[in-house]
């Protein structure tokens, strides 16, 4: 399946028209901890970019939970990554979906699609699904990271986490993509 037909489709939810590229997926999962046993959860994990990564790393440990609202895209993920749990939900649903806090919060979600209040909707999900010590990784374009969206979503995770950290521009992603690291949710 073409990851360019589900943009088509719908524009909203997948909002990009290409899957990100590997040195971007290695940028956002680094929050993943390479010991013990982490819950790990992933929002809009498309085709599985950010996906393949997590699993890498978690190399059979711990749980790795992805959302996906898409129903192609959650069907295809569930039979690449059999060892993923595949939930086809919307991302606000995520404290119904965990027993317990996650240590890392990963999204691939289009932000700068979201309305203000979709937007916070997310964010307050995220915040109180992770541990007080969870961390929570998320992108935005480079092109686009002065649009009034991509300036309201830094705004929010400024106000929702103790430590929001900008990385360095990744070049090799298309188009050129900058991670957001954020830290300690204020709830």
């Amino acid at each position: 399946m073409s990851f360019l037909v589900e943009f088509a489709r719908s524009p909203l939810e997948v909002g990009a028209v290409a899957p990100s590229g590997r040195t971007l997926a290695e940028v956002m999962i680094a929050p993943v901890p390479r010991t013990g046993d982490p819950t790990v959860v992933e929002l809009g994990p498309g085709t599985g970019s950010f996906t393949a990564a997590i699993q890498r790393r978690l190399a059979g440990r711990g749980r790795h939970v992805a959302v996906e609202i898409n129903p192609r895209f959650a069907a295809q993920l569930s039979r690449a990554h059999p060892g993923v749990e595949v939930v086809q939900a919307d991302a606000r649903k995520l404290p119904n979906l965990l027993a317990s806090p996650a240590d890392v919060v990963v999204s691939g979600l289009p932000w700068a699609a979201f309305s203000p209040a979709l937007q916070g909707d997310v964010l307050t999900a995220v915040t109180g699904s992770l541990a007080p010590d969870g961390a929570f990784t998320t992108f935005a374009y480079v092109h686009a990271r002065w649009a009034p969206p991509a300036r309201r979503l830094l705004r929010s995770l400024r106000s929702r986490f103790d430590e929001v950290v900008i990385g360095r521009t990744v070049w090799a992603n298309l188009p050129p993509a900058l991670v957001y690291h954020c830290r300690r949710p204020l709830v």
